[in-house]
């Protein structure tokens, strides 16, 4: 595997452009590699066969929506900002968002009963098995290691994509929507910020916290969920999904968390390592609630016609964390990284 040839960026700068991963990737990178929005359609369609070829969740296509997604978070070094809203590169990231979008649907299925599929989310399995159960039985330091760097593509960036929906709410469903985002942002103490909680996580786990340290590690499977939030975020027509990703992902949060923290206990992790998930323990278990009854309760008495679109939400979330667990369980047990290249066995 190659990587970007740049040193890691300290804490608090954009990070370097990653490495293409295919002809998708490659076509927006040399493009935003350009000193300023210039027409960007010579290098895009040159890739135009490519994206109708492209694996809807592969590496390639998910590396290259991740990027375009970032301009509209904290964009990339050298980067001019114009590029947020080149339309020839928001027209080429919306053909990637159909293929996308078009795949998730097929893979859900079509459903409009809310109360029924959170109701599956909430009753997990006796005989569930996932990630967070075999890192709290059989984890080892590596295995927490990789899941940090895999979930820091998302977890730096915490509730920001979920932002996005409240100018789409009213009511009592945006009212409870901030009460949640104000949780996540800290209640109003910057270091309080579940982003800067994992922030803190890495450290004691002897990782670099820099925004976009390891974008180059992480397989198109993680990527893919938050380029799904990002696209529930960014398309108002997508909010009743966005609703439904939030609630299932409350949901799931509480009881994982609490398997994360006692796996950190049991290596002996440090308190501050730990406390990234215990915070979520309590927190998100109320932020269920809310989102079930305040928010969707609400949106969906205002705008009935989005019961399905909460559902696809729900079930799409679902999806993808289910076929991203798998990789890494599949990995972990043949002993092999679960990371596009092994992490260095030191920090950083």
């Amino acid at each position: 595997m190659t990587t970007a040839a740049t040193s890691p960026p300290r804490a608090g700068e954009r990070p370097p452009l990653p490495a293409p991963r295919g002809p998708l990737s490659e076509a927006v990178l040399a493009a935003l590699a350009r000193l300023g929005p210039a027409d960007p359609a010579p290098m895009l369609d040159a890739a135009a066969s490519s994206r109708e070829d492209a694996d809807p969740f592969g590496d390639d296509l998910h590396l290259a929506l991740y990027v375009c997604y970032e301009l509209h978070y904290r964009g990339f070094g050298g980067v001019d900002d114009g590029w947020e809203w080149a339309p020839g590169l928001l027209a080429f990231r919306g053909e990637l968002e159909r293929r996308f979008l078009t795949a998730l649907r097929a893979e859900t299925g079509p459903g409009d009963d809310v109360d029924g599929v959170l109701t599956e989310v909430l009753a997990e399995p006796a005989d569930a098995y996932g990630v967070s159960h075999y890192l709290r039985e059989e984890g080892e330091w590596w295995h927490m290691r990789e899941h940090a760097v895999h979930r820091s593509a998302y977890h730096l960036k915490e509730a920001d994509p979920h932002a996005w929906l409240i100018p789409r709410l009213r009511g009592q469903a945006k009212a409870a929507l901030v009460a949640v985002e104000f949780d996540e942002f800290g209640g109003g103490r910057g270091e309080a910020m579940h982003a800067r909680l994992f922030a803190d996580l890495m450290e004691d786990l002897g990782l670099d916290p820099s925004y976009g340290r390891y974008l180059d590690l992480v397989p198109g499977r993680m990527l893919a969920i938050v380029n799904m939030m990002s696209l529930f975020g960014l398309h108002r027509a997508l909010r009743g999904a966005m609703a439904g990703h939030f609630a299932a992902a409350e949901i799931t949060t509480a009881p994982a968390a609490r398997r994360m923290a006692a796996a950190l206990e049991r290596l002996g992790a440090s308190p501050r390592c730990v406390r990234f998930h215990t915070e979520h323990i309590e927190a998100d278990a109320v932020h269920e609630q809310v989102l079930r009854h305040d928010v969707l309760g609400d949106l969906l008495a205002r705008e009935p016609a989005l019961a399905c679109d909460v559902v696809f939400g729900v079930r799409a979330t679902g999806f993808l964390e289910d076929r991203f667990g798998e990789h890494l369980l599949a990995s972990w047990r043949e002993g092999r990284t679960s990371l596009r290249q092994a992490l260095p066995t030191g920090t950083g």
